[in-house]
C-alpha cells in the first residue's frame, strides 16, 4: 500500500507552526469532550499516523449532509478534508467526472484495500433492481456493495443513510433502505439528522482518525458523545417546561416570551442529539431557539409519526420525561389531597370531642 502523508506533515507544509498545531489538538480534545490529558495523545496520532483514505458516495438524498459538513467551524472542514483525511472520491466535491471519477474510485479501493473509510450520504432504493438511483450507469446499491466490501468501517451520514428518512416514508414505492440493512458485515457508525450538525460530523471523523477506532455507540449505532442526551435535557427553554409555561399557539404571548414549545409539537423530550449544546452556524442557534419546535429528525421513522405540530402523548413522569398535562394534574392532585386530608382530620377531631365530651382531642398520628 502506498504511504500517505501524516496530518502533521500536511499542516507543516501549509506553514502551520508547532504552537498552532498543539492549539489545534487542544481545541480538538475540547470538541470531543476529552480532558487535557488526551491532548498529547491526539498530537502523537496526528504526527505519526498517515491520513486515512475516504470514499464518499451518494445515494437517494438532497446533499444537505455535504452542505452541512463543508460549513463546519470546529475543527474547520478544510483542516479535516485537506489535512486529516485523503478524500479520494466524492462525486459531489471532486473535480473529476465520468470515467475519470470512476477510475479514481477503483484506484482507491485497490490501493487501500481494507484501510479506507466509506462515508455514505443517502440510501439505496432496492425496488426495480435499484434502478431508481443510477451512478456511473449502474444502480447505486451495486456501487455501495462494491465500495463497502473492502472498507474498514462505514459512516452513515444523515437520516437518509441511517434510517431511510423521507424517501423511505410510507408507502416507500422505491423501497429506499438504510445502509445497515444492506451492508451487514461491517462496523457502521450512524450520524443521523436532516442534516447532521457540521461539528458532529467532523468530530466523528476526528475521533476515528485520532484513536484508530470507532467511537462508543448507543444501542441504535449512534456515537454516544453526541447522541447520549435528549435535546430537552439541555434546552434553554427547559425551565419553562418545568414551570408549566407553554406556547399555546405560534405568535401568542407565550411565544413572544420564549416559553416551552412542547404544546405546539416540540419533539425535544424524545430526541437524542446535540442541537441544544453544539447548535448550528458556529454555535449561533438551533431550531428551538429560532422559535420552531424540534421535529425529531435524528430519530428513526420521524417522518411517519404524525404531524410535527401535534404534542407528544407518551412522556411518563415528572421532569425530563414528563408531559405538561401530567405535571399540572399531579400538582392539582397533590394540593387537593392535602386539603382533603386536612378536612378529614379536622372532622375526626370534632367527632371525638363531641363523643368524649372533652374540649381536648386525643393525639392522632397522621
Amino acid at each position: 500500500m502506498q504511504a500517505t502523508e501524516t496530518f502533521y506533515d500536511v499542516m507543516r507544509r501549509q506553514g502551520v507552526t508547532r504552537r498552532s498545531f498543539l492549539k489545534f489538538c487542544s481545541l480538538t480534545a475540547t470538541a470531543l469532550g476529552l480532558g487535557p490529558a488526551f491532548v498529547p495523545k491526539i498530537a502523537h496520532a496526528m504526527e505519526t499516523k498517515p491520513r486515512t483514505p475516504v470514499i464518499w458516495v451518494h445515494g437517494l438524498e438532497c446533499t444537505c449532509c455535504s452542505e452541512s459538513f463543508i460549513r463546519s467551524a470546529h475543527p474547520l472542514v478544510k483542516d479535516v478534508v485537506l489535512s486529516m483525511i485523503s478524500l479520494d472520491y466524492d462525486d459531489t466535491l471532486m473535480a473529476a467526472a465520468g470515467h475519470q471519477a470512476e477510475a479514481a474510485l477503483e484506484d482507491t479501493i485497490r490501493r487501500y484495500k481494507g484501510n479506507y473509510i466509506l462515508a455514505v450520504e443517502g440510501n439505496p432504493p432496492l425496488n426495480e433492481d435499484g434502478m431508481y438511483c443510477i451512478v456511473g450507469g449502474k444502480p447505486f446499491v451495486d456501487q455501495l456493495r462494491h465500495a463497502a466490501k473492502d472498507a474498514k468501517a462505514i459512516i452513515s451520514w444523515g437520516s437518509c443513510a441511517s434510517h431511510g428518512c423521507v424517501q423511505a416514508a410510507r408507502p416507500n414505492p422505491t423501497r429506499a433502505t438504510p445502509v445497515h440493512q444492506v451492508i451487514t458485515d461491517k462496523p457502521i457508525i450512524k450520524v443521523p439528522g436532516c442534516p447532521p450538525i457540521a461539528e458532529v460530523m467532523t468530530g466523528v471523523i476526528t475521533y476515528m482518525l485520532t484513536f484508530d477506532r470507532i467511537p462508543e455507540l448507543d444501542r441504535t449505532g449512534r456515537p454516544k458523545m453526541f447522541y447520549s442526551q435528549r435535546i430537552h435535557d439541555k434546552c434553554y427553554r427547559r425551565p419553562h417546561f418545568d414551570a408549566g409555561q407553554f406556547v399555546e399557539a405560534f405568535d401568542d404571548e407565550g411565544a413572544r416570551r420564549g416559553y416551552c414549545l412542547y404544546k405546539v409539537g416540540c419533539k425535544g423530550p424524545t430526541t437524542y442529539n446535540a442541537c441544544s449544546t453544539v447548535r448550528w452556524n458556529e454555535g449561533t442557534s438551533f431550531p428551538i431557539q429560532a422559535g420552531h419546535g424540534c421535529i425529531g429528525c435524528s430519530e428513526d421513522g420521524f417522518w411517519d409519526k404524525g404531524s410535527w405540530y401535534a404534542r407528544l402523548t407518551d412522556i411518563n413522569q415528572f421532569g425530563v420525561e414528563a408531559n405538561a398535562d401530567k405535571i399540572g394534574m399531579t400538582a392539582a392532585i397533590g394540593v387537593g389531597g392535602a386539603i382533603a386530608a386536612h378536612a378529614a382530620v379536622s372532622a375526626l377531631k370534632r367527632a371525638q370531642v363531641k363523643n368524649n365530651g372533652s374540649s381536648r382531642a386525643p393525639d392522632l398520628e397522621v
